[in-house]
């Protein structure tokens, strides 16, 4: 049922922006999702802006490898109510926001607010919702907005993600209570991408420890795939529980006590409970050998043979367990452990940075009559050999084998996912320095001493870094897709900025002169 853009598309119109453009910055689609015995989850009703499904899936791990962020965000609703008329005796529903942003508490309120208003009026009540999210502004980092919804006004400060996930509006402290005295074990499996397994006693529990987990290494990207909350429904359930291949580096949230026979091959599970008092303090769970890992009825625990690299922040547990006792608020609780963790994150990255960086090319290197120098390869020995005098000691006070766990990051997801990054991101440097350089060049007194062949091939190697720039730049930038029958001169204009105008004659003439059609 896709919404109708009859009146909203004149609306729309008259302020310059596509139909539900603002709906989709929010929302890729709002989903009702009721649950079949034969299907499991299956998509009863669906209100959205321009996205279809071609069968019914589970909504909380959709996959879209071909996006370049390769998830949706599902935030769920779910009713159970008794009613006899149904095979297994109740009436199960859920009402799901679909989206690509983490906002997890912003969600969550929204549907405080919508689900118990949905489940009395039904459709009607989603469309209105539906055409107030279409008028919100779009959701810019860092800014505090208003958003009226059903004559609510939720306010939010949207996080800035260069800075920290919004995945850390979760209350960490809650998350990990029963965890605190193995936080570090938990930081190392999660920092490696280990294969992991959370077995909870709720979906909420399963998806808010999963998000806290993934969010434990910020501001690193975790690299991995992760399900907050997996079922046997979805499509890699075979592949995830086969015993003929070693498991993928992938954080499972779970409730279904199947699971425990179905993992058993996997290295890393942790067994969560309801969270139980010992005095005033949160009963602990201990670590267990997987071998004791066979009944349904296995007591909590982390069942893994994983040692840790680093030893345990004993200053910081007593402090946490300390703020218990004194009944410090969660929400400082929940800033101190977070704070704790981004310090640590940013001790483990900070000489990768430093390395990395060495890496790139002297500026003075880069020349406008030659081809960019490259970028040196990373070398796990030499980098190794700066741990003496630049690693993470000089801004952690933690003590064990730093370089043990540096030698096993280099084979996981995340150092590569990393890797990838800052070398794209030093490669785009590099090409903007070149550019800056050549513009920068006296061309016309390079060319008097030239011969015309000399003087064609330079125009061709601007002519195609300038074209590299346009199709990247159109890709980023739509409208420029219209242009793409202009001419070389054209395209230059698009392309480079004011500061380097005065090139402008001398390459305008040249491209005049050997002009083609540069995008065949």
């Amino acid at each position: 049922l896709a919404l109708d853009a009859g009146g909203e598309a004149e609306d729309a119109a008259a302020e310059g922006r596509c139909p539900w453009a603002r709906f989709s910055s929010w929302l890729e689609c709002v989903c009702v999702v009721t649950f079949d015995l034969e299907l499991g989850q299956a998509i009863e009703v669906r209100r959205l802006a321009y996205i279809f499904f071609q069968r019914p899936q589970l909504v909380t791990s959709l996959h879209v490898p071909q996006r370049e962020v390769s998830h949706f965000c599902g935030y769920v609703y779910f009713r159970q109510v008794k009613d006899v008329s149904v095979k297994r005796g109740y009436f199960q529903k859920s009402l799901v926001l679909l989206s690509r942003l983490p906002y997890t508490h912003m969600f969550h309120m929204l549907l405080q607010i919508i689900a118990p208003e949905y489940f009395e009026k039904l459709e009607p009540c989603l469309e209105a919702v539906c055409n107030e999210i279409d008028q919100w502004p779009s959701p810019e980092p860092g800014l505090t907005l208003n958003l009226p919804v059903m004559g609510v006004v939720l306010q939010n400060l949207l996080p800035a993600p260069t800075v920290l996930p919004t995945i850390h509006e979760l209350d960490l402290f809650k998350c990990f209570q029963s965890m605190l005295i193995h936080l570090q074990m938990l930081w190392e499996l999660v920092l490696l991408g280990e294969p992991l397994v959370i077995m909870a006693p709720s979906p909420t529990i399963s998806s808010e420890t999963v998000l806290a987990l993934i969010s434990s290494i910020c501001p690193l990207k975790f690299c991995s795939d992760f399900r907050p909350y997996f079922t046997i429904h979805d499509s890699e359930f075979r592949e995830y529980t086969t015993r003929t291949q070693a498991p993928p580096n992938v954080v499972l949230g779970v409730t279904n006590p199947f699971f425990i026979k179905t993992f058993q091959t996997w290295p890393h599970i942790i067994r969560l409970g309801e969270t139980k008092m010992a005095g005033d303090l949160p009963k602990q769970i201990k670590v267990k050998k997987l071998a004791k890992l066979k009944t349904l009825d296995t007591k909590p625990g982390i069942y893994t043979a994983y040692k840790t690299f680093l030893h345990k922040d004993k200053i910081l547990i007593k402090r946490l367990l300390k703020g218990i006792q004194r009944k410090r608020p969660s929400e400082v609780q929940s800033a101190i452990l977070r704070r704790h963790l981004l310090e640590l994150t940013q001790s483990f990255i900070i000489p990768l940075e430093r390395y990395m960086a060495s890496l790139m090319p002297l500026q003075r290197s880069v020349t406008p009559w030659k081809t960019p120098p490259q970028i040196r390869p990373f070398s796990q020995d030499e980098f190794m050999a700066t741990l003496d005098h630049s690693g993470p000691q000089l801004t952690s006070v933690l003590k064990g084998d730093w370089m043990g766990l540096y030698r096993k990051f280099f084979r996981s997801p995340n150092f590569d996912g990393w890797y990838r990054h800052r070398h794209r991101e030093m490669v785009q440097k590099l090409e903007c320095l070149h550019l800056e350089v050549i513009c920068d060049a006296d061309l016309l007194g390079w060319t008097k001493d030239k011969s015309e062949v000399e003087i064609v091939d330079l125009v061709l190697k601007l002519r195609e870094k300038l074209v590299r720039k346009m199709i990247k730049t159109s890709l980023e930038r739509p409208s420029l897709q219209k242009n793409k029958n202009r001419n070389f001169s054209q395209l230059a204009l698009l392309l480079i900025t004011p500061q380097y105008e005065r090139t402008f004659p001398f390459m305008f003439h040249l491209c005049n002169n050997y002009d083609t059609d540069v995008l065949k």
